[in-house]
């Protein structure tokens, strides 16, 4: 009988070391490297400086599509980038959040310059023509789309934040009313891997 239980435990170490175990993702967000791999832009800032997400290298970067006219998902994701900006404390100097607007028709860089930074003093509103606009959006997989209502039109887009690590690449998409220290940890998470 002692035996046969030695045997058993032993049988039971050697099957569980036959296949390596996949630990879970230490990120609350998605992991979209593969899919975005390469993702990047040609933009103007709202202070008219050109940007590429070569330009913020050695950050962590969040990048948000949205419109200033947005009635409800832009402004609290906006606000909520705010409060994880706010909890980092030295570690903000860190990060970089970026608001793409997939309304440049209306959203013009003085706009851009009032709307943006309200947030956080350093958050940059990026704008471009139609073109350079569909080619951003194109890159990061984003979808948007004018919706007329009584008032002009509303965009109907996807309401997810990107998160670049510090060598440029986009790692993962935050889905719209994460958990904001979710996403804080997941920030923080960014920064410590370099």
């Amino acid at each position: 009988m002692l035996l046969r239980n030695v045997l058993l435990a032993f049988m039971l170490v050697v099957l569980s070391a036959c296949g390596e175990p996949k630990l879970p993702s230490p990120f609350h967000a998605s992991e979209v490297s593969a899919k975005l791999s390469g993702a990047d832009f040609k933009l103007i800032d709202h202070n008219g400086v050109p940007r590429s997400l070569a330009d913020f290298r050695g950050k962590v970067v969040v990048v948000f599509f949205g419109y200033i006219h947005c009635p409800d998902v832009c402004p609290t994701t906006m606000a909520d980038l705010r409060q994880v900006i706010g909890h980092l404390g030295q570690e903000a100097d860190r990060v970089q959040v970026l608001f793409v607007t997939v309304d440049p028709e209306r959203d013009s860089r003085a706009l851009l310059k009032q709307y943006v930074p309200a947030f956080y003093p350093t958050f940059l509103g990026l704008s471009g023509d139609a073109a350079a606009t569909a080619e951003a959006a194109k890159a990061f997989n984003v979808v948007y789309q004018k919706q007329p209502n009584p008032s002009g039109y509303n965009v109907d887009h996807s309401a997810g934040s990107y998160l670049i690590d510090m060598k440029g690449r986009v790692r993962l998409i935050s889905p719209f009313g994460q958990r904001t220290d979710w996403l804080e940890q997941d920030i923080r998470l960014l920064l410590a891997l370099g």
